[in-house]
């Protein structure tokens, strides 16, 4: 089963999103929270597999919950989706930053969200290329909190080939058809540049392929 806990302020929310995860067989929402810091109880009480995060609550809101939840070694297995009812947001490029494994839009179709649900916690990344890399690319150079520019010394040249790809928003399949290797090799690649640069996700390796230089705003198109 996967377990799933719910951060959302608004009750009639959560109802919705409990009915429609608690329908699946493979599914089970274990918790709810109103506010951040009852969202950070409800992780470290419950352990779920995946987090959905409203990103705007009151009191501490969604950004710092993810924060204080991908900051806990103790919860490295919990994945954090950020909910938002607007694409290109500040709070969702920090979140990413800080360790969120994707966002939704809160008027994502039902089956999209289940689907994203699986997906996360499958491990992969919940990163929908145009909408991430237009994410990205708006906020990484004017963050409100700069991070260290990540250690590319630490990279091999094929790793960093590898990330900037990921930084386009390239599947590990993509990646490997474009650098003509195995998909099971470009996995490797990803793994070890993830491991050597601190990065929680995929997601993160996105955030620092643009911080770091490695992809820059504007090539993308």
């Amino acid at each position: 089963m996967i377990r799933v806990a719910l951060a959302d302020d608004q009750a009639l929310v959560r109802a919705g999103f409990r009915a429609l995860l608690d329908a699946e067989d493979d599914i089970e929402v274990v918790g709810e929270a109103s506010e951040g810091d009852e969202a950070v109880r409800v992780a470290r009480r419950e352990r779920p597999d995946v987090m959905l995060m409203d990103i705007r609550m009151p009191g501490t809101d969604g950004l710092e919950a993810t924060r204080a939840i991908t900051g806990d070694e103790r919860l490295g297995n919990v994945r954090i989706v950020i909910l938002t009812t607007f694409d290109l947001d500040e709070y969702v490029f920090e979140a990413l930053r800080i360790g969120a494994s994707g966002f939704l839009v809160k008027d994502t179709d039902p089956a999209e969200l289940v689907q994203a649900v699986r997906a996360v916690a499958r491990g992969d990344a919940l990163l929908s290329p145009g909408v991430t890399r237009r994410l990205v690319a708006e906020f990484a150079t004017r963050s409100r909190q700069p991070a260290p520019v990540a250690d590319l010394d630490l990279l091999t040249e094929r790793e960093r080939e590898v990330v900037a790809l990921v930084g386009e928003g390239l599947s590990n399949d993509e990646i490997a058809e474009r650098l003509i290797m195995s998909p099971a090799t470009a996995k490797t690649h990803v793994s070890r540049a993830m491991i050597k640069l601190g990065a929680r996700d995929r997601a993160q390796l996105v955030v620092l392929a643009y911080e770091s230089g490695l992809v820059r705003p504007g090539w993308l198109g």
